[in-house]
């Protein structure tokens, strides 16, 4: 596996970033999850914020948002969008945020539990911490390699990481159970390029994902193409000892 220690030098995936802003279904469904875990705070940080969708909607929506993003032009992209933008988690002060939500980034870091633990020293005791990755190392493919993923996650395995790093699980959820057969297709058919086609997405969005999200309600316990996972800080932190 193709592994990357940060963006500095440049996110390969922007393409499909952008491309993925035609799942409307599916983003309004992160968007929502994401606003439903934080609703009891009114600022929150978006941990590798990308091309923004989610950072704008989030604000849209009363956050004060603050983005952190190591890509130099993505940063520039998020700063004339008006967001306080840093390059790099460990620039922002301890125990200063209520709320970090990561979509699609942890997968990215090489050291997964270093940054966790940085993570950890930035919440506020009590603070919320939700992320979403990739699920299961079978699918690992051509796509994952394309946008620089280190791994893919298994719940198990995810939870122990966030309790060694002091963190308390509230939530953790396959989600899309219907995407790990589509993804499993594209591993064993798909191209060895790694793109999307904006009519892949369409279908899989409108046809695919709505009824996936329904399967979820019984196959989310064991099977989907990503996880999510909500933690908290604890608010007394010797819980964790």
């Amino acid at each position: 596996m193709k592994k990357s220690n940060s963006r500095a030098t440049g996110y390969s995936g922007v393409d499909n970033l952008e491309l993925m802003l035609l799942a409307k279904n599916y983003n309004n469904f992160l968007l929502r999850e994401v606003a439903r875990t934080g609703q009891n705070c009114s600022s929150a940080v978006d941990l590798g914020a990308g091309i923004g969708n989610f950072a704008l909607k989030m604000r849209e929506a009363g956050f004060s948002v603050i983005c952190v993003e190591a890509d130099k032009a993505l940063s520039k992209r998020l700063c004339g969008y008006g967001f306080k933008v840093f390059s790099d988690l460990t620039k922002l002060q301890s125990e200063s945020v209520d709320y970090i939500y990561s979509l699609n980034v942890l997968e990215h870091i090489e050291d997964d539990s270093r940054i966790l633990k940085t993570i950890y020293s930035k919440l506020r005791p009590g603070g919320k911490l939700l992320i979403y990755v990739p699920a299961f190392t079978i699918l690992f493919s051509a796509m994952d390699r394309k946008v620089g993923h280190c791994r893919r996650y298994e719940k198990n395995a995810a939870t122990r990481l966030l309790e060694s790093a002091g963190f308390q699980v509230e939530r953790s959820v396959y989600i899309d159970s219907l995407g790990f057969l589509v993804t499993l297709i594209f591993k064993i058919i798909g191209n060895c390029s790694g793109d999307l086609t904006a009519g892949s997405i369409k279908f899989f969005d409108t046809m695919i994902f709505p009824l996936s999200r329904l399967c979820d309600r019984v196959l989310g316990r064991v099977l989907g193409k990503n996880l999510l996972i909500v933690a908290n800080k604890p608010a007394n932190e010797d819980k964790v000892n």
